[in-house]
């Protein structure tokens, strides 16, 4: 999330009609009847999260699973809260029933920023965990190798993985390795 709210409060119904067709490009997420402008990303943003997709994309191949990119929800919907986020990476293996927004990800991924990052630790972690079908729940760093993993089944603890290693997405059996994913950062030191 990024800039401050719109001031007006939207029921979901209302966000979602007028948020699925947008012709501006603007994109917002919403919390319980606030909309909040979605923040440009970065050259390191877009190689993180495309480098993720990728290696998933691939992995996923004939799978029932399928991957999505930064332009689609994940809504998460309970008795208390109404949220749509628009997280940068996402999995879900499930008949999912809106075209517009998936509700049942196992596994859902964002590159932080230094504007988003305690958004992305705390909030979005918190309202992530309400997903039943979630599994992992990672966050990528876009200025240093460093990948941490939040699992359901530690009571999601985070495990930190940093240049060298690798690391397994249990939710889909996928083994990265965080060299791959940093590539640009470790050769050519920008």
């Amino acid at each position: 999330m990024g800039a401050a709210p719109k001031t007006d409060s939207l029921s979901p119904e209302e966000y979602l009609l007028g948020e699925n067709d947008r012709v501006d490009g603007a994109r917002y997420e919403y919390v319980n009847g606030q909309v909040y402008a979605m923040a440009g990303v970065s050259r390191n943003h877009n190689r993180v999260s495309g480098g993720v997709f990728a290696r998933l994309f691939n992995h996923l191949q004939g799978s029932r699973c399928e991957v999505f990119q930064a332009d689609m929800k994940v809504g998460i919907r309970t008795q208390r809260e109404n949220r749509f986020y628009y997280p940068d990476v996402q999995v879900s293996c499930a008949d999912e029933a809106d075209n517009y927004y998936n509700s049942s990800p196992c596994l859902i991924v964002e590159v932080l920023s230094e504007s988003t990052a305690r958004t992305d630790r705390t909030e979005k972690l918190e309202a992530y965990r309400l997903l039943s079908s979630l599994q992992e729940y990672v966050l990528c760093s876009q200025d240093s190798p460093s990948v941490e993993v939040y699992r359901r089944r530690t009571e999601w603890l985070a495990e930190r993985y940093v240049a060298g290693q690798n690391f397994l997405l249990e939710s889909v059996g996928l083994e990265m390795v965080v060299d791959d994913l940093y590539g640009f950062l470790l050769n050519n030191g920008k």
